[in-house]
């Protein structure tokens, strides 16, 4: 299939099969395949039912170089910007998708290494690639093809980490640079983390463009509560996919915030109860500014009995923002005792704002519990006024509604410092004062 854009040309053309050997051969036909699925279906088009409301093509037609240039080191304002005040952790930093540094103190429980380091570990040969699916998503297949940096992070059975992981993920280039970097996360059996993600960038006045993969793994009785924070600047455009499959008695916990100001975001989270007695909470707080288009794609498979699933995403947009919500749940036939609940609200500050949500159920069990529901309205004018009717000034009264309105997820995270950094960073973005009246 010919694409539409120029750099469809230049990532195929930059596939090299024959530096392939010095890799193992579970990465050797993972690339392999994924560069023959790309090759064969190129870049998501809106032609594509997942793609439907979010045009791709319009942030891939900039001249993208596939290696970072400049800087060799983390900027001083991108650590700044990744910064969460009083937040007591342990600190990983890259840039551009390479492992700058890992905290000294960092237990001996905890595994960190480059993914090109981590090659012969075991938990790697074990789960690389198990659960990226290169068929069923271009994007995916083009990461696996050409993915380069990236993390690979292991939690040792029974391992409790008295404080949280903050990864740092900066990014800046001389020119507009495509960047894929690819992670592997695995939480062993009764093991318990919390791993913050910070995504920062530099506004260098180039396009920047980032196809991030992440697998993760929580093993048998396992706890991983994972909170990813976006913060990106103007002319950065972010792809975040993330695959989870979660074996007997695991609690996995997501939390997603994403913010002014990157020009496109979009975040895939597909998550797999692949055993019975299993968990998963998914939380997204998303505020869009500008122009900004934010896409949230969740996907919740329940594939075992007895297994617990529930969804809170809240949208606050303004501006010209639009923001897309596609959330399914899917049952399987031998899912049964299946619970699961799914929520969408928005919140329209302006009447250029707009919200494309579609909650989605697919059930082919018949023993479950299973709601979905979404709604999308302004700030109420009587709340409004009755603020302000008690000396409450315009700017702190919309500050307190849309606070109010995120507390559904907002009070979900379990890092107080975390908390109050995400509050702070949703009342900084709300417009001072009111725009022309909806009609």
């Amino acid at each position: 299939m010919a694409n539409q854009v120029p750099l469809y040309d230049n990532l195929v053309h930059s596939f090299d099969s024959a530096a392939l050997v010095a890799e193992p051969e579970n990465v050797q036909q993972a690339r392999k395949k994924g560069f023959e699925r790309f090759r064969e279906t190129g870049f998501p088009t809106r032609r594509h039912e997942e793609w439907k409301y979010t045009n791709l093509t319009a942030f891939l037609q900039d001249a993208y170089q596939v290696k970072p240039s400049g800087k060799k080191s983390i900027p001083a304002v991108l650590l700044k910007d990744a910064d969460i005040h009083s937040l007591d952790s342990y600190k990983i930093v890259l840039l551009n998708g390479e492992l700058q540094g890992v905290a000294e103190d960092l237990p001996d429980a905890v595994k960190i290494r480059s993914l090109s380091e981590a090659r012969n570990e075991a938990a790697f040969l074990k789960y690389f690639g198990k659960n990226a699916d290169v068929d069923g998503s271009p994007l995916t297949a083009l990461n696996t093809a050409l993915f380069a940096g990236g993390l690979f992070i292991e939690i040792a059975a029974k391992a409790e980490l008295d404080k949280p992981l903050h990864i740092v993920h900066g990014f800046t280039s001389n020119d507009s640079l495509f960047v894929q970097p690819r992670h592997l996360m695995v939480v062993h059996k009764s093991a318990g983390v919390s791993i913050i993600e910070s995504v920062v960038s530099e506004d260098t006045g180039n396009k920047i463009f980032v196809n991030t993969l992440t697998e993760v793994v929580v093993e048998e009785n396992a706890h991983f509560d994972h909170y990813l924070v976006q913060t990106a600047q103007s002319g950065t455009r972010l792809v975040n996919q993330t695959e989870v499959n979660q074996k007997r008695d695991s609690v996995y916990n997501n939390y997603t915030f994403s913010l002014p100001k990157a020009e496109l975001i979009r975040n895939n989270l597909h998550i797999v109860l692949a055993d019975e007695q299993t968990e998963a909470h998914l939380y997204g707080l998303y505020v869009g500014t500008g122009e900004q288009l934010i896409d949230n794609h969740s996907l919740v498979n329940h594939r075992m009995p007895n297994c617990n699933s529930n969804e809170v995403y809240k949208g606050v947009l303004a501006d010209s923002a639009t923001g897309v919500f596609n959330g399914k749940i899917f049952v399987h036939h031998d899912a049964q005792k299946t619970n699961a609940f799914q929520q969408n609200n928005n919140l329209l500050l302006t009447p250029k704002a707009s919200i494309n949500t579609k909650p989605q159920l697919e059930i082919f069990a018949d023993d479950v519990k299973c709601s979905h529901g979404s709604t999308t309205g302004q700030l109420s004018k009587e709340s409004m006024f009755y603020l302000q009717s008690r000396g409450i000034g315009e700017a702190t009264a919309r500050a307190l509604l849309v606070n109010a309105f995120a507390f559904d997820v907002t009070s979900k995270i379990k890092i107080p410092a975390l908390e109050q950094h995400i509050n702070h960073l949703v009342t900084h973005h709300i417009p001072v004062h009111e725009a022309d009246d909806h009609a």
